[in-house]
């Protein structure tokens, strides 16, 4: 069986047209067309069929689609294995959230540097959605991603995870919120939640539903300072995290039963961590044998920006 007609088939299943699979590999849609279609040959059961105006994958097509996965990953890591101990050299290609890039990332850079001069690595931000979507394109090498235990993620068979650290949160309010109110205290309240990121919002409403009332979320905001800013201002409240200092007129209230615990992630495609300059940053992010560790917030304050 070839695996690049594999390749194709999950890229259809993943893309959902012929064109579209056709434009990201560069080929032409009767190549891809002919490659399936050689596909079906090899397996003996027919893969796709017809939806209006396009193809969507049977029963059976994606079957196989999933057993492409790990047929694929299974590929790639004996293909890095052939020098599994070659200096690690390359471009590393790491996407995530703000604090888990300059909690577990920038603290080993330099050092990789140092170690490893020809390792490259390049930055961006994403929320985990974003970071699992361009992961399973082979957009990025590595994502920084994180979900609370009222809400955790699911990134997909065709990728992999290792639990880094844990934080607590609590209730972002105003500095002068009574002493010991509780969440039902803010029921009538405007909630605010991420904009880009929905476990934030799923577990606000987890949150609110076990209190007996139901969220209302008036606004959808990235920065946790400017979180605080609104909080300030009398605009709601939301979710902030227990370690981190806050500004002037934001207290932050534990919340019990439940807790609301952020898990950071090391996220890769499977068979991918074996590559030896992705293996070199994972190998100096790995937590100690046990529970993912507890995060000291990395900022020595907070700030307005």
């Amino acid at each position: 069986m070839d695996t690049r007609r594999l390749e194709l088939l999950l890229a259809l299943s993943r893309l959902g047209s012929m064109r579209a699979v056709a434009d990201e590999y560069r080929l032409t849609t009767s190549t891809v067309s002919q490659q399936i279609a050689a596909l079906a040959r090899d397996t003996g059961a027919q893969l796709i069929e017809p939806d209006g105006r396009r193809v969507r994958l049977t029963p059976a097509g994606r079957r196989l689609a999933d057993h492409a996965v790990t047929i694929l990953a299974a590929v790639d890591a004996a293909r890095l294995d052939f020098d599994p101990d070659a200096e690690p050299a390359g471009t590393v290609r790491v996407g995530g959230f703000a604090t888990g890039i300059r909690v577990s990332l920038l603290p080993i850079v330099a050092d990789l540097g140092m170690r490893y001069p020809n390792v490259e690595v390049v930055i961006s931000e994403y929320e985990p959605t974003e970071a699992f979507t361009l992961l399973a394109a082979d957009d990025l090498d590595l994502a920084l991603t994180y979900d609370y235990n009222l809400a955790p993620a699911s990134p997909g068979p065709a990728l992999e995870t290792m639990p880094l650290w844990s934080t607590g949160w609590g209730l972002g309010v105003p500095a002068d919120t009574p002493a010991g109110a509780g969440i039902t205290a803010f029921a009538d309240s405007p909630w605010i939640v991420n904009s880009r990121n929905t476990a934030d919002e799923t577990a606000v409403r987890t949150l609110a539903s076990l209190a007996g009332f139901t969220p209302a979320v008036a606004h959808q905001i990235d920065s946790l300072d400017l979180v605080e800013d609104l909080i300030v201002g009398g605009f709601g409240v939301g979710l902030l995290p227990l370690g981190r200092p806050t500004g002037p007129g934001v207290t932050v209230l534990p919340l019990h039963n439940p807790d609301v615990m952020l898990t950071a992630y090391a996220v890769t495609r499977k068979g991918r961590s074996a590559w030896s300059p992705l293996r070199a940053i994972l190998d100096r992010m790995r937590p100690p044998p046990g529970a993912p560790q507890h995060l000291r917030w990395p900022r020595p304050q907070a700030d307005g920006g």
